[in-house]
């Protein structure tokens, strides 16, 4: 039965870099002129799990740790002053991250682990936007310009799927072509999801189907935000305000930093009553136009934040 492609990669990634299992050392001791002699030897063997679950497991693991290793870098990036705006931040993203966190993701996209990568790919995403970890989830591709995770691993399913049916001579094309009898209904290879998916479209209807703060802000997705090329102090104020999470007295005594949530004018401080409602901080047009990016709010911006 010949091997599909997206088997045989998988296998050699599995080889070559996971589970290197340490066998418990061995002691030995022979005599020699009267003199004892201990030698500890150490094996190293390389081992593969012939269970599925357990090796798509192993390889999320693997993928976080690397893209862990990797967001490091990329908050040292994010703190200098000469890498810290979006655009630099973004390609390195696309560079180092989205490489390694897409590697054989036709393989395992469909596992139930994948939590584990897009938890580091949405820390990347905090970067690049430079937005709280409390700022909900749907809010983050957009200022970074990113398509969603899911979504981009599926497009790169559909992308295999189109090179293996354009190829007959792949051990895969047959594999599509006639699916094997599914034995185990939690299985979810690749043949059960054959239909294209045009990711602006589910990524509009993701993004009206979750009830997300201040969703009349965004109208493309598939386009950088305003303020995308802003410095990194005034990029991540406008992204706190526009999402809702930012170090206002709302937020500070749910984080239990403070003990009043009240705004120097005696209303309860939020983001959007920073810069809607109050007479002090208030900027003529709202949140709207702040989100606009335009000279007055990028001025009120900087006279803010300073």
């Amino acid at each position: 039965m010949p091997v599909p492609i997206y088997h045989t990669s998988f296998m050699q990634m599995t080889m070559n870099q996971l589970n290197r299992q340490k066998i418990p050392r061995v002691t030995t001791t022979h005599q020699l002129n009267d003199i004892k002699h201990i030698t500890k030897e150490t094996r190293t063997t390389t081992t593969v799990h012939t269970s599925t679950k357990a090796r798509l497991t192993s390889v999320t693991i693997w993928i976080a740790a690397k893209l862990k290793n990797r967001n490091n870098l990329l908050t040292k990036l994010a703190g200098s002053s000469w890498g810290a705006d979006a655009d630099t931040l973004r390609t390195s993203t696309l560079a180092l991250c989205y490489s390694a966190g897409e590697y054989c993701a036709p393989v395992w996209c469909r596992s139930a682990h994948t939590g584990l990568v897009d938890a580091q790919l949405n820390s990347t995403m905090h970067l690049i936007s430079g937005t709280l970890r409390l700022t909900p989830l749907p809010w983050l591709p957009d200022p970074a310009n990113i398509e969603p995770p899911a979504l981009r691993r599926k497009a790169a399913t559909d992308r295999l799927v189109a090179k293996a049916s354009a190829h007959k001579s792949w051990p895969l094309h047959h594999d599509i072509s006639n699916p094997p009898q599914l034995r185990l209904p939690s299985r979810k290879p690749l043949w059960r999801e054959l239909e294209p998916t045009d990711i602006n479209s589910q990524w509009r209807e993701s993004w009206k189907s979750a009830s997300v703060v201040n969703a009349h802000l965004v109208d493309d997705h598939t386009i950088r935000q305003p303020g995308f090329a802003l410095p990194r102090q005034q990029w991540s104020l406008l992204n706190r305000f526009c999402t809702g999470q930012g170090h206002c007295g709302a937020c500070r005594k749910k984080w239990k930093l403070i003990d009043c949530n009240q705004c120097s004018c005696g209303e309860t401080q939020m983001m959007s009553h920073i810069v809607e409602s109050c007479p002090l901080t208030s900027l003529h047009g709202g949140l709207s136009k702040l989100h606009s990016a335009d000279n007055d709010a990028i001025a009120w911006l900087t006279s803010y934040g300073s």
